[in-house]
Order: C-alpha cells, then structure tokens, then sequence
C-alpha cells in the first residue's frame, strides 16, 4: 500500500476503534509513519485461488470485532505474510511467452510472474488436483485406453523389455500411460517455432532441424493441463 492506502486504512481502523484516535496531530502523523513503515510491502487487496480473497480492510474488521486489545500494524502485516505463503505454495507457473531455449528470459519472466503474486497483482495459476472419485478400475481403463491409442501389435514383454533402449520414445509412452501420468505427445506442441503435431517429438534449431530429448515446457504444461481436466470430467 502507498502512503494513502495506509492512511486510509488507518482511518478505517479509529472510525471501528475509538480508543485509536490520536490525540494530538503530531500523535497521528506518528502513528501513520509507523503503519506506514510496517504496511508498504502489503496490499489493500490480493486474489487467492479458493476464492478468498485478501483485504486489508477486512482484517482489521476482523481483530476490532474479535480481540479486546487495540490493533497494531502488525496485526495487518503477519496475516498477509501467510495469506502470501499459501497463495505462492499453491502456484503453478504457467509458461512464459518466451523461447524456453533461452534460460536467462526464461527464468525472469517466471520472477516476474511470482513477484506479481507475492505482491497481489496477479492471481496465481494453480491445477486443479484429483481427489476422490477414483478408483484403480477406472484408472487401469484410462490407462488401457490411452495405450490402445498409442498403438501397438502384440510383442513378448521380455522382448520388449530388451528393445526398450532402441525404442525409447515409446518406452516412455506407453509407462506414462500405464503409469496414469500426462503424455506430452499426446498434444501438438504449441510453442509457435516448434509445432511439432501430435505423437512427434520436438523439434530444435532453425534451419537445420532435430529432435529434441525433452518436449518442450509448454508442451508439458499443456498436456497435464489437458489430462487432469479429462480425468476430471470421466
């Protein structure tokens, strides 16, 4: 909050709290430098994932209604720093519009992204998780049929246990699918220099083009986004 914000804030807080009201100006002007001084780095108000949102006016409503002692800034400043922890703990960052090639760009636009939530400008990016509403059953058919779709005649096992180094891409395929995790390759890669289509690794480099080991972070990110929200809504 800026100087303003705080003394807002603080005028708020006399108007709920008599016993608060300075008693001379240089008393007040006192009293906001020290508000001031405590309240800078937290914001009158920030979005949290669940829906409940941070106030800085409701927390003092709050302590006022709840605590016979008087408020100190302090008493704003400690619930924020949670409020802040629980909505960073919850963040998944999204990807950044930048090449994921260039680390440097890569890594400043994700600090950026997470100053703007620490600092409540942003809301945070968070996956929804699964809970409950499974069973192994339904896992074990999603995971059948995510193979089906993959594709595959019949090879021994312990064959294909032998060719797995040969055959790597599709090793790890097919343990992502029976494992029930998120298949990259399953989607095209929506990263604009790459869009390698689905089932296709990644591709790297401008005119001379190849495979790329790992698929790409937005390939990634929106492949378990996709997944989560299938599972969800089976």
């Amino acid at each position: 909050m800026n100087r303003t914000e705080v003394g807002a804030l603080l005028a708020y807080a006399v108007r709920l709290d008599l016993r608060l009201t300075p008693e001379t100006q240089a008393d007040a002007d006192e009293r906001l430098d020290q508000w001031y001084e405590l309240l800078a780095d937290v914001p009158p108000t920030a979005p949290h994932p669940d829906g409940r949102d941070w106030n800085a006016a409701h927390v003092v409503k709050h302590h006022i209604a709840s605590s016979p002692y008087r408020i100190q800034p302090s008493d704003v400043s400690r619930p924020w720093y949670a409020f802040k922890a629980d909505t960073l703990g919850r963040h998944t960052d999204p990807v950044p519009p930048v090449d994921p090639d260039n680390a440097p760009a890569y890594r400043a636009a994700l600090r950026g992204t997470r100053q703007a939530i620490a600092t409540g400008q942003a809301a945070p990016a968070v996956y929804r998780e699964l809970t409950g509403g499974s069973t192994r059953d339904a896992r074990d058919e999603f995971a059948a049929a995510r193979l089906a779709a993959i594709g595959s005649s019949y090879v021994p096992r312990d064959v294909r246990d032998a060719l797995t180094p040969w055959r790597r891409t599709r090793a790890q395929r097919e343990g992502l699918a029976a494992a029930g995790q998120p298949d990259p390759l399953n989607i095209p890669c929506p990263w604009e220099p790459c869009r390698a289509a689905a089932g296709k690794p990644c591709q790297q480099g401008s005119k001379h083009r190849s495979d790329r080991a790992t698929p790409h972070p937005a390939r990634i990110d929106a492949a378990t986004a996709q997944h989560y929200a299938q599972q969800a809504a089976a």
